[in-house]
This record gives structure tokens, sequence and C-alpha cells, in this order.
């Protein structure tokens, strides 16, 4: 542990104290792993939790529950349990919230905050997107730096809880698919079990931004595309591409039913070498077995980014299930896949 004289004048204190940084405007738009709507994030987390992880504010200094914390161990965002920093890089800084010297790398994204009449760098929880405090380069190590994070953003996990709960711990992963239609994939996959988060967006494209009505046209390259975050200790990559080839037609070009175009094209965005091999795999198999009438057209290329789509679209069979394409597209391919995949189907419980 390091320890450093310097203290915060009493006004900064004051003014920092459980205010929120404001900061509305960002430069540019993140897109997330795990990305959950306002509301959602009113379940899970405290009014407290809330207040600072995603409303910005910043805790009352010298009362976070971690501040004097010495156990050996990993800090973890209190939004995602996303893990964020180690106990080696903890240190004293009297400054009144835990500082860091350190982060996991890339687990920690640094963006510009102008608010309060003054210039600083905020952290965010990389996978989530987070508040946890601000990035300062008065550290009293050889790195320079004091990552100043609220108790508040984080959790922790001690080493001997590390260890004894590896065998039992989830396996996420993440991939991205087209099949068409975003609103009836997204339907399907929320239904399966061991997926945690299902967003609707856009992929493959060449443009650097995507919106429905861009992506309508025809002229970004983007597919309609779902992003499907699930636990492969529950459920494995291959029975998730399963799901996907049964819920749509791989073997149209372009289309599905009376959707037409490139944006509804069948594809594959892999993020690593498994997820391509997995998928060419199976339709080497399809292909052997004969699956299908016609050869298969779905693309397995690599994965270059997600653009999520206006919130309208997400969950939009959930919400919409009495809008007509939704009783006569959507609610026979739910039909389709409880018949086919109910021993993959979310209990009432898990949902």
């Amino acid at each position: 542990m390091y320890q450093t004289s310097k203290l915060f004048p009493i006004f900064l204190v004051l003014m920092f104290s459980m205010s929120s940084c404001a900061q509305k405007n960002r430069a540019t738009v993140q897109q997330f792993e795990v990305n959950k709507t306002e509301t959602e994030w009113k379940k899970i987390l405290t009014p407290e939790q809330y207040a600072v992880l995603r409303d910005k504010a910043t805790e009352r200094p010298f009362t976070g529950a971690l501040l004097k914390n010495k156990e050996d161990g990993t800090y973890r965002c209190a939004a995602c349990n996303y893990p964020l920093f180690t106990s080696d890089a903890k240190f004293e800084s009297n400054c009144g919230w835990p500082s860091f010297d350190g982060e996991i790398e890339g687990h920690v994204i640094k963006q510009d905050d102008n608010s309060l009449g003054m210039h600083r760098t905020e952290i965010l929880c990389a996978r989530c997107g987070s508040h946890l405090g601000h990035l300062f380069d008065d550290g009293p190590t050889e790195t320079g730096l004091r990552y100043c994070v609220n108790s508040l953003s984080l959790g922790f996990e001690g080493a001997d809880a590390i260890q004894s709960n590896m065998a039992n711990a989830i396996q996420l992963d993440t991939i991205t698919m087209a099949g068409g239609c975003f609103w009836c994939m997204e339907a399907v996959f929320e239904e399966l079990k061991g997926v945690t988060s299902v967003i609707s967006g856009y992929a493959g494209g060449e443009a650097k931004d995507a919106s429905y009505y861009t992506v309508s046209d025809g002229n970004t390259g983007h597919a309609e595309a779902i992003q499907v975050v699930f636990d492969s200790s529950v459920i494995t990559l291959a029975e998730v591409f399963k799901v996907f080839f049964t819920m749509h037609d791989p073997t149209t070009l372009n289309r599905q039913g009376a959707d037409q175009g490139s944006q509804y094209r069948s594809a594959i965005f892999y993020r690593n070498e498994t997820q391509q091999k997995t998928a060419n795999e199976l339709i080497a198999a399809f292909t052997k077995e004969k699956v299908y009438d016609n050869p298969i057209v779905t693309e397995v290329v690599k994965y270059d980014g997600f653009y999520k789509a206006e919130e309208y679209h997400q969950d939009y069979f959930a919400n919409n299930k009495n809008q007509p394409y939704c009783r006569a597209v959507i609610q026979p391919k739910m039909e389709k896949f409880e018949k086919i995949f109910k021993d993959l189907k979310k209990d009432e419980i898990n949902k």
C-alpha cells in the first residue's frame, strides 16, 4: 500500500459530495455489451447506486464501504460485475474515495468531462458504461495515475471467494447474427435459456454510423442484426447457432419472406476462431446432410462493430404483440420455436 498526504480543499469536497456530473452530451456514442434501459437499471440497483452509476453523482468522501478495504481480491463494477481493478493497484490517497494506480487493461473507458466548470477525465465501466469516477495524473506510484472511484460503483470479490467460485462461474459469450427482420430474431432469442441479453441493431456495414432509415435505404451495407450475450455453461454456441439456422431461411440471398434487400441477409459475425470454426462446421454438416433443398448463403464474416437500433425497436414483439406484423409473422415463429426447441426454452422463473 502507498500513502500520500495530498488533501483536497474543503470547497472541493462540498462541491463533489453527492453532486451529479451532469455530463449529458458525449463526444461519441458508445455501444456496450450490457445495455439496459434506465428503468431496468433502477430495478437492479439501489437508489444510492443508481445515483452514482447512472446519474453520475459522487458519494460523500470518507463514507465508502471499500475505502479502507485491504483484502486481496478483485474490484468489480457494481452494475454488471465486470472486473475493473485488482487489490495490488489500490493505494491510500487520503482523498476520501478508493484509489487505484492502474486498471485491468481494457476494462475501463476514459472520456472528457467538462462539467462543474473544469476539465476532467471521467472513467466508465467498459462493459456497461456505468460511471465509476475520474482519472487524475497526480498518483504517487510509478504509473503517475490515480483512478478515483466511488465505493458505490464497486463490488469486491476476495481472493478466497474467487478460488471457490471458479468452478461455478458463469461463462458469458457474445455473438452477433443477422437473419432478416431483427424483431423476429430478438423475440426468439429472448426466450432461449442461458441468454442474458439480446439487443437489436445493425452490423456488417461500411458506414461509420447506422440508423433504421439509413440502413433501410440499403446504402450503408449494414444488416439488421441481433447481439446476443449468453452463458456458455448453460447453452453451447452450437446450440445457439442451431436455433439461428432453424428460425430463419439461410438459403435465400438478401431476403427473408416479404422483406427484401441486403439489410435482410443471413450472416454470422464471429469474434474469434471458435465462433468462426463452429459456424463453418455447422454449415458444412447441414450441407452434407442436405438439410436444406437449396445451398446455404449465410455469410460468416469477422465482427467489425455493432450499432444499437433505436429504442422503439428493442423488445418490439413483447411490447407490440397485437400489432398485425407481430401476429402474422412473429407469433408463428415463436410457436415454431416452442415446438422444436422446447427443451431450450427459458422457464418462467428465469425470464
